[in-house]
């Protein structure tokens, strides 16, 4: 009977999983919006092209040739065939603090540290999974001494010859579930894809810490350049209101413009007050991702200099090895197929083994005598007859769940394109926007220049000069607001193309199967 449970427990109940497609059409050669690529009428193309590409951003891209070369006014990504991003891809800004503060992370973040100890936990749970599979072995020994009711016994029993015996039992109990129709299989394989989701949660969220932590480190030295543009602006004013006051106190102006001159310098003033909360909030935000008490946590004034590297952005069929979001979806669907032979198995009839034994002697020193064994063994089936129809019931729940995960999936691929299209766009159109906003500013800084003069040979009023002053001021501060802008959006765009992981990096079954080992566990504590 062992040996015919053992040959039924090659069957395996259930649907065979097999990976549905991503999408209900094929990924297209390139992206819509990558540069050079043909922009459809009425689409996203804006703007016109820089003409200073090293000031507002521009990068050349690596391999450019041909048609693309002549594009060269343009922002610029890495073509497909270049080298695809890998492990620490923050390095490509080349900032030393940067790559600081990304390492600091990787150790001390406790959103990962969270992720991670719910990655050690999914793996447990294929142990406990696995262990279904082997006999359960037990024991109970125990000692009994015990007296007759001198009241139970025969007529003229006393207590002096009431009957006494003692009892001691060493038993062995042993116990076993073939697993003739998968079921446990089906549980183990279901456990196995629900630890690699977690393994794909917690490099999902592991990037998404990292991406934040760059966002916010070009925000805060975004806020730096604005507090430069408007310190600058300050000092400017300063000088107008002196010129002014001076010219009021000779005789020659008049009092209107002093009053125009300090107002403008006092909105200059409160504005770049005004820069210190975001700064605030961006650097404590920084030292939560980091781990560190934002209390003691500062980084250094530094205006934002950068510009936006080129990334290697691939070909669109690719993207669906490159997020860790997509492969913790596409295993969610195995591990759902996978409940389903669990519940398809409870068709089946269930066959226990077990078999018990041990020693038992009213004497102590008699217990290991031959004579003082026990033993029975035997088989049990089990099978359900009528259920009112819940396992049939149960069969659908899980493809039902199934249908809802490969749509999910779908659904996560689709947005995973969203995102790298989009960033894409941002890049793209900021590059232009950019090199407008350089004109603008230029124009600007001559009109106010022009209106100045006029003032002082007594051309115009002070309030001329006022309004140029307010036009030069916004169209600096938007222009530095488009270069942080950029940079954020090249961190977006790396983030949406999956980093630097590859689902090759995804911890296989039989990986997620290894009993873990004390250094793992301690290793994130």
């Amino acid at each position: 009977m062992a040996l015919a449970a053992l040959l039924l427990s090659g069957c395996l109940v259930g649907p065979k999983y097999q990976k549905p497609p991503a999408m209900t059409q094929a990924p297209p050669a390139a992206y819509k919006e990558s540069p050079g690529a043909a922009q459809p009428a009425g689409g996203t193309a804006a703007g016109g092209t820089s003409t200073n590409a090293a000031a507002s951003g521009t990068t050349a891209a690596v391999g450019t040739t041909g048609a693309q070369a002549a594009d060269a006014g343009e922002w610029k990504v890495a073509q497909p065939q270049d080298a695809m991003l890998k492990g620490k891809w923050w390095e490509i800004y080349k900032d030393d603090e940067l790559n600081a503060l990304e390492e600091k992370l990787a150790i001390d973040n406790q959103t990962i540290k969270v992720y991670f100890a719910n990655f050690m936990e999914a793996r447990t749970l294929v142990a406990e999974a696995r262990a279904q599979l082997y006999p359960a072995v037990g024991t109970g020994p125990s000692y009994a001494r015990s007296q007759a009711s001198a009241n139970a016994g025969a007529p003229g029993t006393t207590p002096a010859n009431r009957s006494q015996s003692d009892l001691t039992i060493l038993p062995v109990d042993l116990s076993w579930e073939p697993d003739l129709w998968g079921r446990v299989r089906n549980q183990i394989r279901a456990q196995q894809y629900n630890a690699q989701v977690s393994a794909a949660d917690l490099e999902n969220v592991r990037l998404s810490e990292q991406a934040s932590l760059a966002e916010y480190f070009f925000e805060i030295h975004g806020q730096d350049a604005l507090a430069a543009i408007l310190t600058q602006t300050v000092a400017d004013d300063q000088k107008a209101l002196d010129l002014t006051r001076s010219e009021y106190e000779t005789g020659v102006g008049d009092e209107i413009s002093v009053v125009e001159a300090q107002n403008t310098m006092q909105n200059a003033q409160s504005a770049l007050i005004n820069l210190g909360v975001a700064r605030a909030q961006y650097e404590h935000a920084i030292a939560v991702l980091t781990g560190s008490d934002p209390s003691a946590f500062s980084i250094a004034v530094k205006a934002l200099s950068a510009v936006p590297p080129a990334v290697p952005i691939g070909v669109p069929s690719q993207l669906l090895e490159r997020r860790p979001d997509i492969a913790a979806q596409e295993r969610v669907m195995a591990a759902a197929n996978a409940e389903i032979g669990v519940a398809q198995a409870a068709f089946y009839p269930t066959l226990t083994l077990s078999a018990g034994g041990g020693l038992e002697s009213s004497t102590l020193r008699h217990l290991f005598d031959w004579p003082s064994r026990f033993w029975s063994v035997g088989p049990a089936v089990s099978e359900t007859i009528y259920d009112g129809g819940l396992r049939r019931a149960a069969v659908r729940q899980y493809t039902a769940i199934y249908d809802s995960d490969v749509a999910g999936y779908r659904q996560t691929v689709l947005t995973a394109f969203q995102q790298v299209e989009d960033a894409l766009a941002a890049e793209r159109i900021l590059s232009r926007q950019i090199g407008q906003q350089e004109q603008a500013a230029q124009s600007a800084q001559k009109v106010l220049e022009l209106e100045t003069a006029r003032y002082e040979t007594g051309v115009d009023p002070y309030i001329d000069v006022v309004t140029a002053q307010g036009t030069l001021l916004a169209d600096r501060q938007t222009l530095a607001t488009l270069h942080t802008q950029e940079m954020t959006a090249s961190v977006q765009l790396i983030e949406a193309l999956g980093g630097g992981w590859d689902s090759t990096q995804l911890a296989t079954p039989e990986q997620v199967s290894k009993k873990l080992g004390a250094g793992e566990i301690e290793i994130q504590r």
